[in-house]
């Protein structure tokens, strides 16, 4: 790098990342982001997720891919890695929260965040080109048609997504931002956008907030891994860093200010090894690893007998059933040819023992054998099958610290535990079950969930949330209502782990809104 010595420095490069990064640099701060995983163009993503290299993110196999599995003893954990973070894996969707959210106990008394955060929404719908779905595809229809089975088909909707429509296969001028932002293609409705948009319609980070950030000077160092964070005598902070997928020596950086911004798992992990740390971190709230959440996910995938439907068209989520306050349903799709989660499959069987599971599962099969024995045999698994999204906003968190387990390896690593007075995620809601069935009925096909859910009964999620809790004292809290970390003026935590509430919808509209609400906070350089 051309200097060592910055403003800030920001770790991590997704939506509480870029967002950081950008306002930071237009600011007049000098300012370097730090990734660990690597920098992609549109010819870099995998043409389906079985070219396992360029899809998955576990260095130590040879794959350098931007998404990631990460197994733990509550959770099943998908996460993003790369120069954009998340946005290169998520399926698009920007839903605000409803009003619980904002005034749910665990933060209303902060700040009045519906009417702070509500301008920040809008910038950030602006900044992620935020538009409606304009294409219903098949499984939309069968959606609806549930909507009306159930009586809720005013609450079907399209959804809002982050993807340029255009003229589909189109080169344009950047549309978003007079001309200063890159060019765009049209959406061709591939179904692709999870696997990495080889069009470039999808409006991933470095299409908009970190692109801009490296317009107005900010630097970003990709496949380097944060492994330290350390108070320096005479103010500000020490980076260590070591190069996450090569064998390049480590380097250390300094800076006045530092946003952490790697993500629940990237943060929270380094947040805990520094509290370790005498010559770290020590001083950090016990609060840290705390109030670890999800969205309550329930994931399945229904596999249709029928040839003649083909799931993979469209975008990545195109609708939506709100099934009550707290809950809603989405149908998701991967392109034709991404079958690879056809190998981790299994039949949707729910019960809180692994017996009742298994006999349930063969139920299943047997209530249908030829369904099932046609989705088994199915060419194109993606064409062929549609992921439901199941969400909803009732509570139950989790408490991350460094242990050791079987998930791991039996190496010190992340483990979770069930919070006091809280009780674990469940693979299982009788709500989500009925609705899946519902759905399968619709398209002659049959409901499956992951292996570790039938098996070990762990949901899957994601959007895992938390883990730096904001509150008024370090007591009640690992950051305040500006992200800045109790005890330690300067360090800032702007991701996923400082949501303090569940959202129970997807994230990273809220992550952006919170990220530009913080950086608002930060005045001008020289100011």
């Amino acid at each position: 790098m051309a200097a060592t010595k910055y403003d800030w420095i920001v770790v991590g490069s997704g939506f509480g990342g870029s967002v950081s990064a950008y306002r930071l640099a237009k600011k007049g701060y000098s300012v370097l982001v730090i990734e660990k995983g690597r920098r992609f163009s549109l010819e870099d993503f995998p043409k389906t997720n079985w070219d396992l290299k360029r899809w998955l993110w576990n260095p130590a196999l040879g794959f350098k891919g931007f998404f990631q599995m990460t197994f733990l003893r509550h959770l099943t954990v998908f996460h993003g890695v790369g120069v954009g973070g998340g946005s290169l894996a998520y399926a698009n969707t920007l839903p605000t929260p409803t009003t619980d959210f904002f005034a749910a106990k665990s933060w209303r008394h902060l700040a009045d965040w519906q009417s702070e955060l509500a301008p920040h929404y809008e910038t950030a719908k602006r900044m992620l080109g935020a538009t409606t779905n304009p294409v219903m595809t098949i499984g939309d229809h069968a959606l609806r048609k549930v909507a009306a089975d159930i009586g809720r088909e005013e609450h079907f909707h399209p959804t809002e997504v982050g993807v340029f429509f255009g003229e589909s296969n189109k080169n344009v001028p950047d549309p978003y931002f007079d001309g200063e932002g890159p060019d765009r293609v049209g959406c061709t409705f591939c179904g692709s956008c999870m696997t990495g948009c080889r069009v470039g319609a999808k409006n991933t980070l470095d299409r908009n907030y970190l692109y801009l950030a490296e317009a107005n000077g900010a630097q970003v160092l990709a496949e380097t891994e944060v492994t330290a964070v350390r108070p320096q005598a005479g103010g500000g902070y020490r980076i260590e860093t070591d190069a996450s997928s090569s064998s390049d020596q480590p380097i250390a950086f300094s800076a006045d200010r530092v946003v952490l911004a790697g993500g629940v798992l990237g943060t929270v992990p380094l947040l805990l090894k520094m509290k370790e740390d005498p010559n770290g971190l020590p001083a950090l709230s016990p609060r840290v690893g705390d109030c670890v959440r999800s969205n309550s996910e329930v994931l399945f995938n229904v596999v249709s007998s029928r040839k003649d439907q083909d799931f993979s068209k469209g975008i990545a989520i195109t609708s939506i059933l709100h099934t009550d306050e707290h809950s809603h349903i989405e149908p998701v799709r991967y392109g034709a040819g991404s079958g690879f989660f056809r190998t981790l499959l299994a039949p949707h069987s729910p019960g809180s023992i692994f017996i009742a599971r298994l006999f349930g599962a063969l139920r299943a099969f047997l209530r249908h054998p030829i369904r099932w024995m046609r989705a088994l045999t199915v060419r194109d698994f993606a064409r062929q099958s549609q992921i439901l999204l199941y969400m909803r906003t009732l509570e139950g968190t989790l408490r991350l610290s460094l242990g050791r387990g079987w998930r791991n390896g039996f190496r010190r690593g992340l483990v979770s535990n069930v919070d006091d007075a809280s009780q674990a995620p469940s693979a299982f809601i009788d709500e989500a079950t009925d609705l899946a069935n519902r759905f399968a009925d619709e398209v002659d096909g049959v409901p499956a969930t992951l292996l570790t859910e039938t098996l070990l009964g762990v949901p899957s999620t994601a959007h895992i949330l938390g883990g730096a809790p904001m509150g008024d004292s370090p007591e009640t809290g690992v950051i305040n209502a500006e992200h800045e970390v109790f005890n330690y003026p300067g360090l800032y935590v702007i991701d996923g782990s400082a949501i303090s509430a569940n959202p129970g919808v997807n994230p990273a509209l809220t992550i952006t809104a919170l990220a530009e609400r913080a950086m608002e906070l930060i005045p001008a350089k020289g100011a």
